[in-house]
């Protein structure tokens, strides 16, 4: 039986929301509050076109939460245990945010326009409810808010292409993560070379969204002669490069640890931040759990709904986050979070599929380097 999401006023449309309805999206999803496309009816295509050429994502459901003010900087440094301290102004930084337990509750990109004013480019969560209450809490002299920001993602092997064609060649010489203020035909943006894939490219932050429809078909006319068309944030290669999907691989009790994320978090700065003696205490004794990946046997998977159980000879070991089958690879890959006793690399487990039974053997992540 088809499922159908219904459109209410309750749930607020991107600005580019229209535009990709008529570029023929088919299924969308809910993320923070918000339509998100996650496909134009054939994935397949949709697959090849972010592997192979280019493809135009509306992701305007990663909100930005501006923190403005004398104390912009000062804030953002609470909210994350990544330091921040060589930050510079057209930079930005992915930096896991932690709640005063330690938990993960949330992994954005941070952009920093200049000292007094900030991004943070959300995954889904309401960390606007949560920055609010941490500067009242602390006493940080800025304003929280949701400015009128909405990213438009174009990705691939040829986005540099489309994007200097579109915008100007200085797009080539931005280093990842990095961004500048433009605009385009009085469109006003901000570039960034980023996005939510490991096949290159660019998102459009578009600062105006009256805007949306005019630039997504300025995206699109400039795309034309490298067979640009619409997409979104892709499971299966996010899957096979090991991309983590917070809220999806994590559950309500996951640390950034858990989630390999511990590169990133720097316990020895001087300054105290959100969840610190809690992560050090965690960094101590060794993460619980931790994200892996596995393979599973058999017959291709489809995507999955909820955890499946993952089980090992005593008891179970964990659960299956997110699964699908690898075109690359021919064989059914999975992001796991299982317990440390059951992390071994070439480990053998069982998972729980909605068709049965299946083995599995543990791997590191990524899949697809």
């Amino acid at each position: 039986m088809s499922l159908h999401l219904t459109l209410s006023a309750r749930i607020r449309k991107s600005p580019f929301f229209e535009a990709a309805r008529a570029a023929g999206m088919t299924h969308a999803s809910v993320y923070n509050r918000m339509y998100l496309p996650v496909s134009y009816g054939d994935p397949a295509a949709e697959y090849r076109r972010l592997m192979e050429g280019v493809a135009m994502w509306d992701v305007g459901v990663q909100r930005q939460i501006q923190l403005a003010g004398p104390d912009a900087m000062a804030l953002a440094a609470f909210l994350t245990p990544r330091d921040l301290s060589r930050c510079q102004a057209g930079q930005g930084k992915y930096v896991p945010l932690c709640d005063f337990d330690g938990r993960l509750i949330n992994d954005p990109v941070l952009l920093k326009l200049n000292e007094q004013l900030v991004w943070l480019s959300i995954a889904d969560s309401d960390m606007l409810y949560w920055a609010r209450a941490v500067a009242a809490l602390k006493g940080f002299d800025v304003a929280v808010s949701e400015p009128d920001v909405s990213p438009l993602a174009v990705q691939g092997p040829l986005a540099t292409k489309v994007v200097s064609d579109l915008i100007g060649d200085w797009v080539r010489s931005l280093k990842f993560f990095w961004f500048r203020e433009t605009e385009l035909d009085g469109i006003p943006l901000v570039v960034a070379r980023s996005g939510w894939s490991k096949q290159g490219g660019y998102e459009l932050y578009l600062r105006d969204g009256s805007y949306g429809t005019a630039l997504w078909e300025r995206v699109a006319a400039a795309g034309k002669a490298y067979g640009i068309g619409p997409g979104a944030p892709n499971t299966v290669e996010r899957v096979e490069s090991g991309l983590l999907s917070c809220g999806t691989d994590t559950d309500d009790e996951s640390n950034p640890f858990e989630a390999n994320l511990g590169h990133l978090i720097d316990l020895d700065r001087a300054q105290d931040f959100a969840g610190k003696a809690a992560l050090a205490a965690i960094r101590d004794a060794g993460p619980a759990r931790r994200l892996m990946g596995i393979t599973i046997e058999g017959a291709p998977l489809s995507v999955n709904e909820t955890p499946w159980p993952i089980h090992a000879a005593d008891g179970q070991a964990g659960t299956v986050r997110a699964v699908v089958h690898s075109p690359r690879l021919g064989r059914n890959i999975a992001i796991a979070l299982l317990g440390r006793a059951h992390c071994a690399v070439g480990g053998q487990v069982i998972v729980d599929c909605p068709d049965g039974q299946r083995s599995a053997v543990v791997s590191e992540l990524p899949f697809m380097r």
